[in-house]
């Protein structure tokens, strides 16, 4: 892969996702499971026991973050903040690098500066990062905060970046975390075949 084609614009759409995802609270935010969105071009859907947080989420003509979280604040389900950043259409190219390539990039200091609205490498930290399938994905820890999980993987030729995090309240587990990242995934990959 030629350095350029990773460092697609589309990265720094895909940041910040991370600024926004501080505005879904533990407290519940609706019944909106499922949503058709960028002018038909993508479908938002959320695990079971999650909804989308359609104030807290931002779309333009051709990408968006979308913000989910528990659609009941005393729900039993895991207390979670899911994010999704969609690029826009045929942004997904930069996934054909493959895994290895994916790896390498977001563990340089160029890569994990990407990982960050703030853009410094030194403040996060790569712990785990590996290909499921057609899905690149790691696991994270910036400074100070609990580790959490980043899915990459291209859906209807865009580039999708779902992101899960600890609601605030430091009971979600790196397994727990996983486990819900993993849900994501596989709502989204329904909800958006072709």
């Amino acid at each position: 892969m030629r350095r350029h084609d990773i460092k697609h614009p589309i990265w720094v759409f895909l940041i910040c996702g991370l600024i926004l995802s501080g505005c879904v609270g533990a407290t519940g935010v609706g019944t909106v499971s499922s949503k058709s969105v960028l002018q038909g071009g993508f479908t938002v859907a959320a695990p079971t026991g999650y909804c989308l947080d359609a104030k807290a989420s931002r779309e333009t003509d051709n990408s968006g973050i979308f913000l989910i979280g528990r659609c009941f604040a005393q729900s039993p389900t895991a207390p979670a903040l899911v994010s999704v950043a969609v690029g826009g259409p045929a942004s997904a190219g930069v996934m054909t690098a493959g895994g290895a390539e994916l790896a390498a990039f977001f563990t340089s200091v160029e890569g994990r500066a990407t990982l960050l609205a703030k853009g410094q490498p030194g403040s996060v930290r790569v712990l785990e990062a590996l290909s499921v399938g057609d899905v690149f994905v790691m696991r994270l820890q910036e400074r100070g905060d609990p580790e959490y999980w980043r899915a990459v993987m291209g859906l209807r030729g865009r580039l999708v970046s779902v992101s899960v995090k600890d609601a605030g309240d430091g009971t979600l587990s790196q397994e727990t975390g996983r486990k819900v990242l993993d849900r994501a995934i596989a709502a989204l990959q329904r909800a958006n075949r072709v």
